[in-house]
């Protein structure tokens, strides 16, 4: 293969990172991209780390009722980016390009109030809907997490807007510190407040409780930090104050728009399987789902690296961005053969050793989910590579669509397989998931080739 030879992709980085030679775009892209692995490496082993920890302390039982009350914030967190980080990072790139420091601050002041307004207005929502959510819906004693869940939304979308800024400066040390730091804190934090709760037989309730409020406070922590080197790295707040044109404005609300409709479809996609087995199934079950799903996602740290190529995209043209992303594709699909395979073979002594006998029912769900090794990092390139050429209604609308197709299969799968056993609905999700993504990467490619067909460029 190509990519093995002297002049391929793999000797071609190697060879520059072994030289210290980050000239170019190239070179920063692959500089980015280093960090960014790293980034992404300390936050998946993290997260694995983290929820092995939590697993082991909390037991399948009061872990799945925490996944559940995790994935409800979390979809509530997710939803206030509403596509204002990549906005934020495709506008004020340029702006950087040109040296254009007003425009910079014009571009953050303008977005960052509109993100501060959602923010606000998810955290009402939550509050008002919590008992309902709870009581109602789930049907479990989640009521005080979703609560402390309010610190973590806030916490979580201003640490989402100082990482675009800087990314946007290419300061990716400083979000590969950050992201340490918050990993650190939350071990630590969480790890003592399940102790302390334990010691002090608290109930389920307020111990879920106090473990949202430690999430919270570990994403204030990072904020500080990424607001500090912001500060000190970054002259932008000293720059002469700009105010968007309506033009601008228009411009700029158009991308994010169409930018958003995919963002929402994403975080439906990404946890309205939990949020419907929360509905349909006990607690544990979320829970061998919960592992699984961590456990790929970790795995997945080796191809992580499309969104540090987000700046670099962003400034070169056309025929370099198709050189650049077919690239970042092979080395992709290399790392998702390698992960997958190692998977498929060592799936139940990895459940046994990391998580616990308590959850080998989990290692056929570990199995089908590795097929997401392939999808994961695909989907991250994709989302870059059609965000570079300025036409996110592409992403939207594919988006959209997989969204709708995941809800429906979810829906008749876990009800389907409801009738054989909560296992099997479990199973359901797991499937619905896959065929979704599959499609959604097929779909990306269709959508890829005819763009391309029209603007008379060869496809590869």
């Amino acid at each position: 293969m190509k990519i093995f030879k002297k002049e391929g992709i793999v000797y071609d980085v190697f060879n520059r990172i072994r030289l210290r030679d980050f000239s170019g775009n190239t070179g920063l892209a692959i500089k980015n991209s280093s960090f960014q692995f790293f980034t992404n490496a300390v936050s998946k082993v993290g997260t694995l780390l983290f929820t092995v920890i939590i697993a082991r302390l909390l037991m399948p039982e009061l872990f799945g009722l925490y996944s559940l009350a995790f994935s409800t914030i979390l979809l509530f967190a997710t939803i206030s980016d509403f596509g204002i980080g990549s906005t934020l990072v495709r506008f004020i790139s340029k702006e950087i390009e040109r040296r254009n420091l007003k425009k910079v601050r014009a571009y953050l002041s303008y977005l960052g109030k509109i993100k501060f307004f959602i923010i606000s207005v998810l955290i009402v929502v939550l509050v008002v809907s919590a008992r309902f959510i709870s009581n109602t819906f789930y049907n479990k004693p989640i009521f005080l997490a979703l609560i402390a869940g309010t610190l973590y939304i806030l916490f979580y979308g201003l640490t989402l807007l100082l990482q675009s800024v800087l990314q946007s400066f290419n300061k990716f040390r400083a979000i590969f510190f950050g992201e340490t730091i918050f990993q650190f804190f939350r071990i630590i934090l969480i790890s003592l407040a399940v102790l302390l709760s334990l010691k002090f037989a608290l109930s389920n309730e307020l111990l879920l409780f106090y473990l949202f409020l430690a999430l919270g406070v570990s994403y204030l922590l990072v904020a500080l930090f990424l607001g500090y080197i912001l500060i000190r790295k970054v002259k932008i707040f000293g720059a002469e104050k700009l105010v968007l044109s309506g033009k601008q404005k228009k411009q700029t609300n158009k991308f994010l728009i169409a930018l958003s409709a995919s963002t929402l479809s994403g975080i439906l996609f990404s946890y309205i399987d939990r949020i419907m087995l929360g509905h349909f199934v006990a607690a544990e079950f979320i829970g061998y789902y919960t592992i699984a799903l961590s456990f790929v996602s970790a795995a997945s740290v080796f191809a992580g690296f499309g969104s540090a190529l987000l700046p670099i995209f962003s400034r070169v043209n056309k025929n370099k961005l198709e050189i650049g992303f077919k690239k970042s594709i092979k080395l992709s699909l290399i790392f998702g053969i390698v992960s997958t395979i190692l998977i498929l073979i060592l799936a139940s002594p990895i459940i046994s050793i990391i998580y616990g006998r308590e959850y080998l029912a989990a290692t056929n769900l570990l199995r089908l989910l590795s097929l997401s090794f392939f999808t994961l990092p695909l989907s991250g390139l994709y989302t870059v590579y059609f965000m570079s050429r300025n036409k996110p209604q592409i992403i939207a609308k594919l988006s959209i669509i997989s969204t709708v197709l995941n809800i429906v299969l979810n829906y008749l799968l876990i009800t389907t397989l409801l009738g054989y056993s909560s296992f099997a609905a479990t199973f359901g999700a797991g499937i619905a998931l896959l065929l979704s993504q599959f499609f959604y990467i097929a779909a990306l490619e269709i959508a890829r080739r005819r763009d391309l067909k029209k603007e008379n460029k060869p496809i590869e």
